[in-house]
């Protein structure tokens, strides 16, 4: 590893310790020829992942798309910024569990709508009318009436 401050390639590593609940590991290093300490992360790489637009299109997938609709749905809501990285961990979670190559946007959307309803449902009713596309109050009347019903 080289370091950042010189581009010496002589580092080592003097601590490492679990990092993201275990999913990636921390390690302080320190540089033979400056003597000035910096972090590194390891994780396990994934298998890069497609998803599959509504218009068929095909792009790679992002993270931080799914976390911007998820913070924008619960914009001035309860939910704490730590609460949200964790749903969104758990639906990275899962999408990534199917071990496919490409999936569905509307796959990812489900499985996040049914996360959002758990943690807010404001949020979740947001999300859903852009989603869902409402077309008018009666479609999104129709989702409030499914909700009140369970």
């Amino acid at each position: 590893m080289k370091c950042p401050f010189c581009s010496s390639e002589n580092t080592r590593v003097i601590d490492s310790r679990p990092a993201d609940d275990n999913n990636s590991i921390r390690r302080r290093r320190l540089c033979d020829e400056c003597n000035k300490r910096f972090t590194t992360y390891e994780k396990v790489e994934t298998i890069p992942m497609n998803v599959i637009k509504k218009d068929n299109i095909r792009e790679q997938y992002d993270r931080s798309k799914i976390e911007a609709g998820v913070f924008r749905a619960c914009h001035k809501r309860p939910p704490s910024t730590q609460s949200i990285i964790e749903m969104v961990d758990d639906v990275e979670s899962e999408i990534f569990a199917r071990e496919e190559k490409e999936i569905p946007s509307q796959a990812i959307g489900e499985i996040l709508m049914d996360k959002l309803k758990d943690l807010d449902e404001v949020a979740y009713v947001r999300f859903a009318s852009v989603y869902r596309e409402f077309k008018d109050v009666n479609t999104f009347m129709n989702e409030l009436k499914k909700m009140l019903d369970k």
